[in-house]
């Protein structure tokens, strides 16, 4: 393709039939599902995303990445796989891409939203003391961690004001385990200088019931953290739209 000369226009270039985005007010309606995304992207901005049901918002976000193709079909597949708009875009990449239509551009876009609603989550509990932001805390760790296929240890390390530092994995495993190493996560505290911790993991089975290893390890945790002084306010367990807490449970120990 030709640059564009000092003074050509589209028409000169040959683009001027080139579908370069939706029709915007006042403009004739096109026909197929390129009129569908207008009147979608119309009721979301009039009446809110609470106007449209999880696959609308899922055809939204696929419009961005597939503009010539029809998503509602792809939208009612993932829906029909993964059951929810949040499933959805939490879902592993492998199985996304085992739905009818969802190539490389397709889940991109639906990753790229799961980004941004974990980011917005994230950017709630900065600047603030954790153990004051209780119910912030808690939807973050949901997004991030309450539709994981595997278990996943987290460490939130806390500086003397309880702000969140960092927010770190210290462990991936399988379903239902994962090795955790207390010199490595005391050592991890001392690098950023924490002055307090709350242990995170998830159980992919939802149910966030502890296991003695839970408990075993947290024990450890708190001993390897005590003696440099270092404060383990909580172990959080998390499953699908369930939590535990070992300080609310009487399970931190004294």
């Amino acid at each position: 393709m030709r640059k564009a000369g000092k003074g050509q226009g589209f028409a000169e270039m040959g683009l001027a039939s080139l579908p370069l985005g939706l029709p915007q007010t006042g403009e004739a309606e096109p026909p197929g599902h390129l009129g569908h995304r207008a009147r979608m992207r119309d009721r979301l901005l009039t009446a809110g995303p609470e106007a449209l049901a999880d696959y609308e918002l899922l055809e939204m976000v696929l419009f961005l990445a597939l503009p010539r193709q029809d998503t509602k079909p792809v939208a009612r597949a993932l829906i029909a796989r993964f059951g929810s708009f949040a499933n959805a875009i939490a879902a592993p990449l492998a199985e996304l891409r085992q739905v009818e239509g969802v190539k490389d551009a397709g889940a991109a876009a639906l990753k790229t939203v799961q980004a941004a609603a974990l980011r917005l989550a994230r950017a709630e509990l900065l600047d603030r003391p954790l153990l004051d932001s209780w119910d912030r805390l808690l939807a973050y760790l949901q997004a991030s961690l309450g539709r994981a296929r595997v278990e996943e240890v987290h460490v939130l390390f806390l500086d003397a004001r309880n702000r969140l530092l960092a927010d770190e994995v210290q462990g991936r495993g399988t379903v239902n385990h994962t090795p955790v190493y207390p010199r490595e996560v005391v050592k991890r505290a001392l690098e950023l200088q924490a002055t307090a911790l709350i242990l995170v993991h998830n159980h992919p089975s939802g149910d966030p019931t502890p296991s003695r290893a839970d408990i075993e390890m947290t024990a450890e945790i708190r001993t390897a953290a005590a003696v440099l002084g270092i404060v383990v306010h909580d172990h959080l367990v998390i499953g699908n739209g369930r939590h535990l807490s070992f300080r609310r449970e009487g399970l931190l120990g004294a």
